[in-house]
């Protein structure tokens, strides 16, 4: 298991290092901000905040929301019984102003005060309908933009610091992955293996599971199958995509193919060809490629041997935070790849009878790429 390097304040983790949620990237939101014209940078709990300012804040009714101004001072709203939490995360040290408020407060009635009549702001992302419409209530002819039109240029280059925590998740997982072969055995469900994989994933040093998709057999074709009560069988192939936050924040994500005895012959020929897509696309990934360019690579190779009607999703996605998160790897994406750029790279055939994927992590670098998982992509057989 991995340990905390962050130390604690009064038993709450202080995993965050300084270098991975630094006191000028507030400043640097804050001129994001003027940049793009908008009166108000609005953050609810959520990986925009933690972005920010490297608290973890509770998605509750009651209102959390970092107030960042084009012109004046940035303060946290959090609700009382929230304070102490709020001042032992990494927000502390930012120099931040706290403003708490009560069960009887109107904190929707503080920010109104406090911005007076922004012409425009901009909401997190994944601002609940409950405080968004509030806010629409009390800034009425505001114009309303999503906080990715600001953050998303900033989160999408990883700082050194943000790579090293997502190479530190992927190693992570790796070893997990190292584990599952064990849990792959006829007679066994796909949802008893999924109650030990998920262990593992805690094991390694995870702080959250975020998903496990154990698809044995004909579930295999199903990209985002999960687990079922199906009893996995001799012959079966497995695909295994699995991923978790670590206390950091980052987050992992991983798929290998598994086969429980001797595959399929057919099965075989296309694996083969899946791998060396995914090879491929990976090599393909580096400063001044566009996005869609990996895309075309995987998609290219897998459709010249006659499997095109069966890669049925985009290439990759970007991770750090959330799982999911810019840049997406897929046709039309006409971004070039930048250092510090983290995504997916998992393409996939899925046939019917069963299916396959392999996944890692890659991080645009000066000169090339880096994988952030190294556990072996050849087929394992159990």
């Amino acid at each position: 298991m991995t340990t905390d390097p962050g130390g604690s304040q009064g038993g709450i983790p202080l995993w965050p290092a300084p270098a991975l949620y630094p006191a000028g990237r507030l400043r640097a939101v804050a001129e994001a901000v003027r940049g793009k014209g908008i009166g108000a940078l609005l953050l609810t709990p959520g990986p925009d905040l933690r972005y920010v300012t490297g608290y973890d804040a509770k998605q509750l009714e009651r209102l959390t929301c970092l107030v960042i101004p084009a012109e004046g001072d940035p303060f946290l709203l959090v609700p009382q019984l929230e304070l102490k939490a709020a001042q032992a995360s990494p927000a502390s040290g930012l120099g931040v102003e706290m403003v708490s408020w009560g069960e009887t407060t109107s904190p929707f009635g503080i920010i109104k005060n406090r911005l007076q009549r922004p012409e425009s702001v901009a909401l997190s992302d994944r601002m609940w309908a409950l405080h968004v419409l509030q806010f629409a209530g009390i800034f009425p002819g505001a114009e309303q933009h999503l906080a990715s039109e600001v953050l998303s240029p900033l989160r999408v280059r990883k700082s050194a610091a943000e790579v090293q925590a997502l190479r530190e998740a992927g190693q992570a997982i790796d070893r997990v992955h190292a584990r599952v072969p064990q849990w792959l055995r006829p007679g066994t469900t796909e949802r008893q293996a999924g109650v030990k994989i998920a262990e593992a994933i805690l094991g390694e040093g995870h702080a959250t599971v975020d998903f496990v998709i154990v698809g044995s057999g004909p579930n295999a074709a199903s990209p985002h199958h999960e687990v079922s009560d199906r009893v996995m069988q001799q012959g079966d192939v497995v695909v295994v995509d699995i991923g978790g936050t670590m206390p950091s924040g980052y987050c992992s994500d991983c798929t290998r193919t598994y086969a429980i005895g001797e595959p399929p012959a057919d099965f075989t020929k296309y694996y083969a060809v899946l791998k060396d897509a995914q090879d491929q696309a990976c090599d393909a990934a580096g400063p001044g490629v566009q996005a869609q360019e990996v895309d075309r690579v995987a998609r290219g190779i897998i459709a010249a041997a006659g499997y095109g009607d069966w890669f049925i999703h985009r290439t990759g996605h970007g991770i750090g935070l959330e799982s999911h998160e810019d840049p997406y790897i897929v046709e039309g994406n006409v971004t070039e790849l930048e250092p510090g750029m983290a995504f997916s790279v998992e393409p996939g055939i899925y046939p019917g009878p069963h299916g396959a994927r392999i996944e890692d992590i890659v991080v645009c670098t000066e000169t090339g790429r880096e994988r952030l998982n190294n556990a072996p992509t050849d087929l394992v057989i159990v």
